[in-house]
Parts: structure tokens; sequence; C-alpha cells
């Protein structure tokens, strides 16, 4: 319910293929990553292309020790200084305001989350998201297209364990004028990538 009431992403950039993950998918998924063992008690979390950061914030409700939401949008990085203030987890999240890119350097986190834009507005969107998490040798959860043929490819390619684990309904709501519909939904699936030993 928390996590339902934070402010919702701002949805002012198409290119950057924004779109608010809702509290319920958010905490669905969780609870999965959760009972996957992946988010023990003071675990590190980086969350890449955070938004509003409503799965970072989730992550450190559940117990993380320490969370970095990572957002290129100035005014999502408004949003989620607003969210983590509003749920009390502001001594546990901090709130980085940059691309990600080949400069990112998330190596310290036991958890890397993203949900990377899909590619339906530029062509290889999530390649600098899909990087970061393999630069990051930690256990990495990723929602994208159900529709996605290429995250197997590349992380086994790494010497990568790849689990896709889940599919779930996406919400879109009509957040851009090219939007026809009011409310529309696009079909997610959920990977979990576990670097070589």
């Amino acid at each position: 319910m928390l996590l339902s009431s934070l402010p919702g992403h701002p949805c002012s950039d198409v290119g950057l293929e924004q779109y608010s993950t809702s509290g319920d998918l958010a905490a669905a998924w969780l609870a999965q990553i959760a009972a996957f063992g992946d988010l023990p008690e003071g675990v590190v979390v980086a969350d890449l292309g955070a938004g509003n950061g409503i799965l970072g914030i989730g992550a450190a409700l559940l117990g993380a020790g320490q969370v970095v939401l990572v957002e290129c949008d100035e005014e999502a990085c408004a949003v989620a200084f607003d969210a983590v203030e509003k749920a009390g987890v502001s001594d546990v999240v901090e709130v980085i305001c940059r691309a990600v890119d080949e400069g990112l350097d998330v190596a310290g986190s036991g958890l890397v989350l993203s949900n990377p834009p899909w590619g339906s507005q530029t062509p290889k969107a999530d390649r600098p998201f899909l990087d970061a998490m393999l630069r990051s040798g930690a256990v990495c959860h990723l929602m994208h297209s159900a529709a996605a043929t290429h995250i197997e490819t590349i992380f086994e390619a790494a010497g990568w364990a790849v689990e896709r684990y889940w599919e779930a309904d996406f919400a879109l709501p009509a957040a851009y004028a090219h939007h026809a519909r009011r409310q529309g939904k696009t079909r997610a699936a959920f990977w979990r990538l576990t670097p070589p030993e």
C-alpha cells in the first residue's frame, strides 16, 4: 500500500521510455526477489533507471542496508527525492541524478535491479543498463519486454547464469501525446542474472 501511495513518475520524456511501475507490480516483484534470497537484511542495492524510486524504496523497506537510485531525468529525480522522504527511508536511500553509462560503477552492490528502456523508441536503449549489470559482478534482477530475445544471449556469452522466472502485465497509462487509449498494457518478463563465480 505504501508503494502505491508514492508520487508517480512524471513521464516527461518519451525518448527515455518512462512509465511508472505500479505499487502492486513492484511489491510482487520484490517479494519474488526476496524469495530467491537475493534481498537479505543489510544488502547494498543499486536501482538503475530508478524513475520515481519505487523499486529501491521497496528494497529499503524490506531491509536493504543501502540503496542507490540512479536516474538521468531531473524531474524524476525530484520525484524520487520526495518519495524517499515520504517513505521515511532517507537514511538508507541515496538518489543519484546521472545517466547509466560506461562510467557508472555499481561494483560494490550485492543486488542490482533494473527496468530499463526496452528499446521501443530508440533501438538498443537498454544496452548501457545491461552493460552496467555485467560490470557489477552482482546478482541482478531485470524487468524487460516479454518479447525480448537478447537477454539470454548477452549474459550467457559472458558466462552468467540466466533464469527467466516470471511474466506479468505492465500497465501503460496514456502518458504521452501519441497514446490513443487511456489505458493499455504490455507483457513484461523478469530475469535473474547471476555472475560467474
